[in-house]
């Protein structure tokens, strides 16, 4: 008996150990290098998806218009009862002008010949369309790009902020076990060992908070991945190629922003409109083609026929000038607004090198800071140790050290943002990350 009973807790135990070895792999999480999470967010994003579907939009609206110019073909018929039956002449002259019971189709092929260019001009309109439908999502991706890459850093970066809170945790530790041990020796009261606990827990309280930034920038990079699993970032050895000159992103901001392309292809669309209503003037010309089949003879029971038709506008009341002169103000305000959205790049890139030389200012002095302040508590540390210096000097360096740990790492983080919205500033975000030049849309 004591055998079964023994037998039966292996089988539960084996079977409750391969139950749990699932939930322990999915819990380890999803792990992701820097490239692989930006190439994972041009693909999956939903913002990304939603603005490709506007280029598939674009495109059936060009392909509507390219329609409106080609020929097209129509078929009609008829059956009919009269009340009456008509015809006229005898034996084989005989006519029937109208059946009792009556029926007649026709097919009907027509296709414009010239409409005052009105058709091309809404088909290059619809164009330029699809093209900004294009830059429109190049503008989707970049700020996708930004947003996911400020993420990831930030979760790396609350990674590195964890390591650091445990190190000041550690030194409040060491402190305290100096204290504790001079409090045994009778050299110093309680109150030290008490400074020290109080300091631990302060540490403590910030390792929480840390945690807390590592959780949630870790939320909203799955949010922006479309993941639900722990997300295991890896350090990036470099994340951006070195910055260039303010005067070649400055180029590159006033020509492949995508803002600036949407204003300029605003304005193409401007100018092709007033051409559109100008063309309103002019003659419309088609030509119809048709053969018809009918019951009635008269005047024949099937025939087909070709027609040249024209329409010219006498008189319109000064609709056109109208039309014309209201396509003239949105052309004029294209014109202002891709002025200052070139303006608005230009400054936008001043504004993000002067961040990025403050970050990086901000990098090497906090670096300075650091090494002085892990200098200064190595000498007093040592100084508290030979009781040459009191717990409230020692905790005061442990302050000033674990402040400039924070103040690297933030300063980091900043540093490494910054360097990210120069590149989006200057519209080369994918091109500085190598990421999303092969999603099916030309720069």
């Amino acid at each position: 008996m004591k055998r079964v009973n023994v037998a039966l807790i292996v089988t539960l135990f084996l079977a409750a150990a391969m139950q749990a070895q699932p939930a322990l792999s999915a819990a380890e999480g999803t792990t992701l290098t820097f490239r692989q999470a930006l190439e994972r967010a041009v693909e999956v994003n939903n913002t990304v998806e939603r603005a490709r579907a506007d280029i598939q939009f674009a495109e059936a609206n060009k392909q509507q218009l390219l329609s409106n110019v080609l020929p097209r073909i129509t078929a009609s018929g008829a059956a009919t009862r009269n009340s009456e039956a008509i015809s006229f002449g005898e034996g084989s002259d005989s006519r029937t002008v109208l059946a009792a019971n009556d029926w007649a189709y026709r097919v009907v092929l027509s296709q414009p010949i010239f409409a005052g260019r009105r058709e091309l001009r809404a088909y290059s309109q619809a164009k330029i369309a699809v093209q900004s439908a294009e830059q429109a999502v190049l503008g989707t991706e970049d700020a996708v790009l930004l947003r996911v890459a400020g993420n990831y850093l930030a979760l790396v970066n609350a990674e590195a902020r964890l390591a650091i809170e445990q190190r000041n945790i550690d030194l409040s530790q060491k402190r305290r076990t100096q204290s504790q041990a001079f409090f045994e020796a009778g050299e110093v009261t309680k109150v030290d060992v008490l400074r020290a606990e109080t300091a631990i827990k302060a540490a403590q309280r910030a390792l929480a908070v840390a945690q807390q930034n590592r959780d949630v920038a870790e939320s909203r990079l799955r949010a922006d991945l479309d993941l639900d699993t722990p997300i295991v970032a890896a350090t990036p050895e470099q994340p951006m190629p070195p910055v260039p000159s303010e005067e070649t992103l400055i180029a590159k901001a006033e020509t492949v922003r995508p803002d600036v392309a949407l204003a300029a292809n605003t304005l193409r669309i401007a100018e092709l409109e007033i051409q559109k209503q100008r063309g309103f003037w002019l003659p419309t010309v088609t030509f119809d083609g048709g053969w018809i089949n009918q019951k009635a003879q008269f005047p024949a029971p099937r025939y087909s026929y070709g027609a040249l038709r024209f329409n010219i506008p006498l008189l319109q009341s000064g609709e056109v000038e109208a039309r014309i002169a209201a396509a003239k103000s949105r052309e004029l305000q294209a014109k202002l607004d891709l002025e200052t959205t070139k303006i608005n790049a230009r400054e936008d890139v001043r504004q993000s090198l002067a961040a990025l030389r403050a970050a990086e200012t901000g990098l090497g002095l906090a670096k300075e800071q650091l090494a002085a302040a892990e200098a200064e508590y190595a000498q007093m540390f040592e100084l508290y140790r030979a009781q040459e210096a009191t717990s409230l000097d020692l905790a005061t360096s442990e302050q000033s050290l674990a402040d400039a740990r924070r103040a690297v790492a933030e300063e980091t983080l900043n540093r490494d943002v910054a360097a990210l919205r120069v590149w989006y500033a200057s519209g080369t975000m994918r091109e500085a990350l190598n990421v999303g030049l092969n999603s099916g849309v030309n720069q």
